[in-house]
């Protein structure tokens, strides 16, 4: 009689089981982005803070009122429109009229995540397709930027590039740590290192994504800045300013929107660090992140079919 530990077990997938689901994962980038959280808090106080909070209500209100009217299971509790509002929130300027960020909100759940079939059938970034809708809609309020602690008027640094007042950019480690103008979730680059540097500890997100997007803004904009004479703080800036570093760890990396093979994710990020820089550099906008992750998220579907693995002992197929 055949001993039966040694019977193989045939069922069907998955084979391999985790503890991990969707909403811890989506709680685990909440809690990355918690430093950068503090961070917008610190700098611009209670003006942030309703923007935040009206980001994610109106996200919670409009996904429970779409699923429901598209007759599909409530799926709110597993934090996904937390996550979007607060990364949209993250896009915006702390001085934007609240009615605009909840129309911002509403958007990027109804019609970047709902629409397309909820969580895990979108193509595009949910946030950024609220940003993207904003920014056309209203261009004004979504570029009327204001200082830390005091709330004046003031201009970005990428603005100040564009503008050519390289005189009055701020230090490194102003832009380092995050006292300058700029989006209420962008301007701390210390902060979103560190939320990005434990999602990549977690398991999250891959390397290969935010190095390659990073890597090549970097290599990009200091080749410009040696042909331009610009110095060493040219590529620094462009690292460091806008939404760099929170679209790399935060948007590009989105499990649903981005490439799933290895060789793919590498394509992934040098294509959005290419369409950042020109648009940077060649644009009308000083920022060019949000379109440039929009865009490659057309092409995910193209970049894995070209980059997918060989199946063992399959034949090559012909056209």
């Amino acid at each position: 009689m055949a001993n039966k530990d040694n019977l193989l077990v045939v069922s069907s997938s998955p084979h391999i089981h985790s503890s991990n689901n969707v909403s811890n994962s989506m709680r685990d980038v909440i809690v990355a982005l918690i430093p950068a959280l503090i961070a917008a808090l610190y700098y611009f106080h209670f003006a942030a803070l309703k923007v935040i909070v009206t980001c994610i209500v109106v996200a919670i209100i409009s996904e429970y009122i779409s699923q429901k009217m598209m007759k599909r299971d409530i799926t709110i509790k597993d934090s996904s429109a937390i996550l979007t509002g607060l990364l949209l929130a993250f896009c915006l300027p702390p001085s934007i009229p609240l009615w605009i960020a909840a129309i911002g909100s509403a958007v990027a759940i109804i019609i970047g995540k709902q629409m397309f079939g909820g969580l895990g059938n979108n193509i595009f970034n949910p946030a950024l397709i609220g940003r993207g809708f904003l920014l056309a809609s209203w261009p004004v309020a979504m570029t009327n930027w204001t200082a830390p602690f005091d709330g004046v008027t003031t201009a970005t640094p990428l603005g100040m590039i564009k503008e050519s007042v390289v005189q009055e950019l701020p230090s490194i480690s102003q832009l380092f740590m995050g006292n300058i103008g700029g989006c209420i979730g962008e301007t701390s680059a210390l902060a979103l290192i560190i939320g990005g540097l434990y999602l990549l500890v977690k398991g999250h997100i891959d390397w290969r994504i935010p190095f390659s997007y990073l890597g090549t803004v970097f290599a990009l904009t200091a080749i410009v800045g040696v042909a331009n004479g610009e110095g060493s703080w040219f590529p620094l800036y462009h690292l460091f300013a806008g939404g760099l570093l929170l679209g790399a760890f935060f948007m590009a990396t989105d499990w649903v929107t981005s490439p799933i093979t290895k060789k793919g994710r590498i394509i992934f990020g040098i294509g959005c660090g290419l369409l950042t820089v020109l648009i940077r550099l060649k644009g009308g906008f000083p920022e060019g992140v949000c379109y440039s992750i929009l865009l490659m998220n057309m092409v995910t579907p193209l970049i894995d079919r070209y980059t997918k693995a060989r199946v063992l002992g399959g034949v090559r197929q012909h056209a």
